[in-house]
């Protein structure tokens, strides 16, 4: 019978799914036809197999060709079938023997002479397939990613030709342990980390939101120090576990993004200019990519200048805010992709930034301070943990030299060490507590709940707020090594939801 069957993977958002190429020979006119969803990509990758198939030496079969990729719902997108679909071609026309495609996924894009390009989403492949425990075959451009997943069964390939003898006289093939070790994390350098002078305040709070991956608003006029306490947050976050470096990954992968064995467990930070558009950073398009928020996950999306950032794309920020995921939605189907990311923001008071500063004068009317702080919601702030004023410096204390003794080195490992017994007791870090978690982990005496429940009410604060600051003062407890919140850590966190900048909007 002149049919055969071989195995490749579709990409859907960060997830593969397994897709089976079916390739029959007829008699009649010769022709070649693709069916099950393909899009252009795919009926164009009729020419380059053919081409490759005649350029590496072969045969290409002149009889009636009928290609489906199953299943036939799923459209199917992009040149990664190309190398699937010259196999299943040449075992259907007795050139390769069927059986040795059998428990075999093949992923790759054909040059027309043959060689083997490049694909994306090979890291979601490459743990599709050894959930499976399948031999999955990679194009050698793909070689960082088999690297990274270190999965003993995968194997990469130059050309059609080098897969075809591999195949029918077992020739060896680059697997992982022939590629480069991954390499021992590093963590970003602690210099410069002493430029800050003072905000003495501002210091704390920002070791607060990185001990809980809280997040963090900076409200201060130009020039007091915002960027760079935005940048020792950055420095203080330990690096990524193998299980969140992986998910990263399979992100970045899925987005085209190149992979590097040497940052591999680095956090992500992704820094979008404040024209970014509300599909650039949920994700979205034509075909449904991920956006920012995605590209942040496990690490930081930093908005400078908040206020500048269009409305309706802050707002678009609420939900995955809340559950650390965002589903772009599409007519023929529903993309879930990863977005656990810690918010961290910074902006003017005022239009021409200096409302807060007792050294400059504002030239802003109270109605535009009002209409220029009406840009953010009330619902997007209250999901903020922190919000903090950042003064500016007089020049003495500017130009006189530094004495900081600070030991960032020293805090950034109590971080992780905070970090560490979090993950120990919750499962997760305290921001992701869930309601009924929070009674479990943030327990309270009857005295620190009639407290918190009457500065609650005095200032007007809604019940998300009141959950954020409980989650809040549990992490300065254990980054104190206290092992109850005490009144202390409830008040200084009710002190990070102030800010008078902002009662207009906040509750």
């Amino acid at each position: 019978m002149s049919l055969a069957t071989i195995n490749s993977r579709a990409l859907l958002g960060v997830d593969t799914i397994e897709v089976t190429v079916e390739t029959h020979l007829s008699n009649g006119l010769p022709g070649f036809a693709i069916v099950g969803l393909p899009e252009t990509a795919v009926k164009e990758s009729k020419e380059r197999v053919r081409s490759a198939i005649i350029n590496s030496g072969l045969d290409f079969p002149s009889r009636r060709i009928t290609v489906n990729l199953a299943p036939a719902d799923l459209p199917k997108a992009g040149g990664r079938y190309d190398l699937a679909i010259a196999l299943s071609i040449l075992a259907a026309s007795g050139q390769l023997d069927k059986d040795s495609l059998g428990e075999i996924e093949v992923l790759g894009e054909l040059a027309l002479d043959g060689s083997v390009r490049e694909v994306h989403g090979a890291v979601s492949a490459i743990i599709g397939a050894k959930a499976k425990n399948n031999k999955i075959i990679l194009p050698l451009a793909n070689s960082n990613e088999l690297a990274l997943v270190a999965y003993s069964k995968g194997y990469c390939v130059k050309s059609l030709l080098q897969l075809i003898d591999h195949l029918t006289n077992k020739t060896s093939l680059i697997n992982y342990q022939n590629l480069p070790r991954r390499q021992k994390p590093m963590l970003c350098s602690v210099h410069g980390f002493s430029e800050v002078r003072g905000q003495a305040g501002a210091k704390r709070a920002v070791q607060i939101a990185a001990a809980g991956r809280h997040n963090l608003l900076m409200i201060g006029p130009p020039g007091s120090g915002k960027t760079l306490l935005a940048n020792i947050l950055i420095g203080l976050l330990p690096n990524l576990n193998e299980a969140e470096a992986l998910e990263v990954a399979m992100v970045k992968s899925a987005a085209k993004l190149q992979l590097n064995g040497a940052n591999w467990q680095q956090r992500p930070i992704r820094t979008p200019h404040h024209s970014a558009t509300a599909v650039s950073l949920v994700g979205g398009g034509s075909k449904a990519n991920p956006g920012e928020i995605s590209l942040a996950h496990c690490g930081v999306l930093f908005l400078d200048e908040l206020t500048q950032f269009k409305p309706s794309a802050l707002d678009a920020l609420r939900e995955p805010l809340e559950s650390g995921e965002i589903t772009v939605s599409r007519a023929n189907y529903r993309i879930k992709y990863p977005a656990n990311f810690q918010l961290l923001a910074a902006m003017n008071p005022c239009p021409c930034g200096y409302a807060s500063d007792p050294t400059h004068e504002c030239r802003c009317s109270e109605d535009k301070v009002t209409r220029y702080l009406g840009k953010l919601s009330g619902p997007l702030l209250d999901r903020l943990d922190l919000i903090i004023e950042v003064p500016s410096l007089s020049q003495a204390e500017l130009l006189q030299h530094s004495n900081e003794t600070t030991d960032w080195a020293d805090i950034r490992n109590k971080i992780e060490q905070c970090r560490e017994l979090q993950t120990q007791r919750n499962g997760k870090l305290n921001s992701e507590l869930k309601i009924g978690e929070i009674e479990q982990y943030c327990q309270l005496s009857t005295s620190l709940r009639k407290l918190l429940a009457n500065t609650m009410d005095k200032l007007s604060m809604s019940a998300r707020a009141t959950h954020r600051v409980i989650k809040m003062a549990r992490t300065i407890a254990d980054f104190e090594n206290s092992a109850q919140i005490r009144k202390r850590d409830i008040l200084e966190a009710i002190s990070y939801r102030r800010c008078q900048f902002l009662k207009s909007v906040i509750r």
